[in-house]
């Protein structure tokens, strides 16, 4: 190998960094679905121009989380069950992809990491806070997703996670929803450990279909 010739480290451009940080703010909810985008408080707020600002729009435009219409800017696209409807059965293959991998490759080390997480997360759960329940949910699937050693099913489920999870976020989910979905994951948790890849793409899929029930009622609820 000559490391003289080797291409040098991508680092992130202004565009990328800025789709990134309203991304969060759409999932959390911080920017409403079906409201205007701020862009002249934005560019304030992160100190930037309006070109790198709609660069980032693009992005997010690409992602369904934003509709760009000319001549009247961009807009919070709105969480419809239509939408979900198409997106969730396409994640729930994924994730249930990458648990089948994931038992095929995962390392002892990185099981025990999972589980120190899901520790971690059921400690949220059971103090009822949902904001650390659901950093920590998302990291475990994260970690999932790493083990199967698949970087096409790592793109591919990342163009689609941002409008699964921005779902999850404005949907209330009641008690009992909440308790079985840390049962769901203690399975997960016990399949993974014991690499019943089978077993594993099981759980997930219903994990995710069970997700876009809560969610499917709250938007009938409140639509």
């Amino acid at each position: 190998m000559n490391l003289l010739n080797q291409p040098p480290l991508r680092r992130k451009s202004l565009h990328e960094e800025l789709a990134d940080n309203l991304r969060d703010l759409i999932i959390s909810g911080e920017l409403a679905p079906g409201t205007k985008v701020p862009e002249k408080e934005l560019c304030a707020v992160f100190n930037v121009s309006r070109t790198p600002l709609r660069e980032a729009l693009k992005v997010l435009g690409a992602d369904g989380l934003v509709v760009l219409e000319p001549n009247r800017g961009a807009w919070i696209s709105r969480i419809t069950v239509e939408d979900l409807e198409e997106v969730f059965p396409v994640m729930g293959a994924l994730e249930a992809l990458s648990g089948e991998l994931a038992c095929a490759h995962i390392t002892d080390a990185e099981i025990a990491a999972v589980r120190a997480l899901h520790d971690r997360m059921r400690a949220e759960y059971e103090a009822r806070h949902l904001d650390g329940y659901f950093a920590l949910n998302q990291e475990i699937h994260e970690a999932i997703l790493r083990a199967a050693r698949n970087n096409t099913l790592v793109n591919q489920y990342r163009m689609l996670a941002s409008r699964v999870r921005r779902a999850r976020y404005v949907a209330n989910m009641t008690a009992e929803r909440w308790e079985q979905a840390m049962a769901e994951h203690e399975e997960i948790i016990r399949c993974l450990e014991a690499r019943d890849g089978a077993a594993l793409a099981a759980i997930l899929r219903d994990h995710l279909r069970n997700k876009l029930e809560t969610v499917r009622d709250w938007i009938l609820r409140n639509g």
